[in-house]
């Protein structure tokens, strides 16, 4: 199994930065696309920003510009630089991660716990 360990979210006021990351450990054979979804209260869970193995991004188009996705292979780790934050970003971020587990052929994905990111003055 792949477990995923979220840090960084935490109360910021508008127009601040945080910098989310979120590690994964375990039986890991291969991750393939790491990403960030967001979901508010009352709201559907909604992607963020994804990023392939190749380093290829996508991201939403409110956090365009804003958001900077980027992962270190060798940590298996990926991060979320959030610049410019606005209270819409008002939020739980779950990193997801798809992988392949030692010993299977096949892909998973798997989430984190969620953090907390408040923006508010």
């Amino acid at each position: 199994q792949v477990q995923l360990v979220e840090s960084g979210g935490g109360l910021v006021q508008p127009g601040g930065s945080l910098r989310l990351s979120c590690a994964a450990s375990g039986s890991i054979g291969s991750i393939y696309a790491m990403g960030w979804y967001r979901q508010a209260p009352g709201k559907q869970r909604e992607l963020v920003a994804t990023i392939t193995s190749a380093g290829s991004t996508n991201y939403a188009d409110s956090v365009k510009g804003r958001f900077t996705i980027s992962r270190d292979n060798a940590k298996n780790t990926v991060y979320l630089q959030m610049n410019s934050l606005k209270p819409d970003d008002t939020a739980v971020y779950y990193c997801n991660v798809v992988a392949r587990v030692v010993g299977y052929s096949g892909r998973s994905a798997y989430w984190g716990q969620g953090t907390q990111v408040t923006v508010s003055s």
